[in-house]
C-alpha cells in the first residue's frame, strides 16, 4: 500500500473536517439484515417503500459491493450552539431541525469524502466508494462496529467524545485495512430521550416506529398526517430533534467546524411560509434539504403548526388555503381553521 499507514489516513480525515475515524469490515454486522427484517416486518417503515425494496443490500452491507474489504466509517460534527427546543415554546413560528438549518449535508459530507476518498486511492490504490444516507447502507450499525460510537436507545449513533449530533459518511475500499474495535454501549439506565418523544415512537429502547416520529411525519410521509398526531406535533415542521437534544451525552459534544452547517433558516413565521407557492418555496430553500419534501408537504406541515399555535389571528392564514389544490394541503388548512375556532383571541 505504498507510504499509507492508518494513522496518516486518519490524520488526512481529520484534516478534511471529520471529528472521527474508524474501519471495520462490511460483514462485521451479520445481526443488522435480523432487526431490519423485523422492522419491515411490523410495518415501522411507514411509506418508506425504498427500504423494503432494498432490503438485501441495507441488511447486508457487503452485498452492496463484494469486492470491498474495508468500510471507513467517518463522523462529522452538527453540533448546534443554542438550544434547539427553545423554539418550541414560540407558537407563531416554526421550528426546522438542527439538521437541516444550514446547507444540505448530503453535498458537503460527499465533497469531504471524495476528497479523502482520492487520497486514500493515491496513497494505497484500490477502489473505492462513498455513501451519505442515500445509499442502502446501514451507516450507524457500521459505525459503531468501527468504533465510532454506539446506537442509543434513540436508534441514533452516539459518542463519549461526540455527543450524538453527527453526519456519518462511509468509504468502502478493496483495500485491508486493520479495523478498530467496535464500541460498547453506554446508555445505562438512562431513558431521557424515550421520555422526551412527543408522539411516543419508541415502542421500547432500541426500537423506532417510524410511523409516529415526527421526523418521518414532515419529510416522509405523503398525504395527511394521522389526526390524533398532528396534535402533537406542535410547531415542527419539519424533523424534530427532542430525543437528540436532551441526551446527557451532549455535554461532550464536538463542535460544527463546517460553517456551511450555520443556521440560515432560523425561526420563520408561519404566516409567511404558509403564503409559499411552488416557486416562491424552491426559491426559499435553495440549496437546503427542506427542498427536496416539496412546497405541499412543507405547507401541510406548516398548518398543521398553525393549528396548533392556538392564535386565533393565524386563521384567516389557514382558511386562505383550504381549497388549495393539494388535497393534503387542503385538508391540513381546514383542519387548523376547526381548530383556531375554538382559540381565544391572540
Amino acid at each position: 500500500m505504498n507510504g499509507l499507514t492508518k494513522e496518516r489516513m486518519v490524520a488526512r480525515a481529520l484534516e478534511e473536517g471529520f471529528v472521527k475515524v474508524g474501519i471495520c469490515r462490511p460483514d462485521a454486522v451479520p445481526e443488522a439484515a435480523g432487526r431490519l427484517r423485523e422492522f419491515l416486518a411490523r410495518g415501522r417503515h411507514g411509506q418508506m417503500g425504498w427500504m423494503e425494496a432494498r432490503e438485501g443490500w441495507r441488511g447486508n452491507p457487503a452485498a452492496l459491493w463484494p469486492e470491498a474489504r474495508s468500510a471507513v466509517m467517518l463522523a462529522e460534527a452538527y453540533t448546534p450552539e443554542s438550544d434547539p427546543m427553545a423554539g418550541l415554546a414560540k407558537r407563531d413560528r416554526g421550528v426546522v431541525s438542527v439538521y437541516a438549518q444550514g446547507k444540505d449535508y448530503h453535498d458537503l459530507v460527499k465533497r469531504r469524502l471524495k476528497r479523502l476518498g482520492r487520497w486514500l486511492i493515491d496513497e494505497g490504490g484500490g477502489e473505492i466508494k462513498v455513501f451519505v444516507d442515500t445509499a442502502p447502507v446501514m451507516e450507524k450499525p457500521l459505525a459503531q462496529a468501527a468504533g465510532l460510537g454506539w446506537q442509543g436507545k434513540h436508534t441514533n449513533l452516539l459518542g463519549r467524545d461526540l455527543g450524538n449530533w453527527v453526519f456519518l459518511g462511509a468509504i468502502f475500499t478493496t483495500l485491508e485495512l486493520e479495523p478498530d474495535a467496535p464500541e460498547l454501549d453506554h446508555c445505562g439506565s438512562c431513558t431521557a430521550c424515550l421520555d422526551a418523544c412527543p408522539t411516543k415512537a419508541f415502542p421500547a429502547p432500541y426500537q423506532l416506529d417510524a410511523r409516529r416520529c415526527i421526523s418521518y411525519l414532515t419529510i416522509e410521509h405523503r398525504g395527511p398526517v394521522d389526526a390524533d398526531l398532528r396534535g402533537l406535533m406542535g410547531n415542527r415542521i419539519y424533523g424534530c430533534d427532542d430525543c437528540l437534544a436532551v441526551c446527557p451525552w451532549n455535554k461532550f459534544a464536538v463542535a460544527a467546524r463546517e460553517l456551511g452547517y450555520q443556521p440560515r433558516v432560523g425561526l420563520p413565521e408561519l404566516a409567511d411560509l404558509a403564503k409559499l407557492d411552488d416557486d416562491g418555496f424552491r426559491a426559499r430553500f435553495s440549496g437546503s434539504p427542506i427542498k427536496r419534501i416539496g412546497r405541499d408537504r412543507f405547507v401541510r406541515n406548516v398548518l398543521y403548526a398553525i393549528g396548533n399555535s392556538g392564535l386565533s389571528a393565524l386563521g384567516g392564514v389557514a382558511a386562505g388555503l383550504v381549497e388549495d389544490p393539494d388535497p393534503a394541503v387542503a385538508d391540513a388548512a381546514a383542519w387548523a381553521v376547526a381548530r383556531l375556532s375554538l382559540a381565544t383571541p391572540g
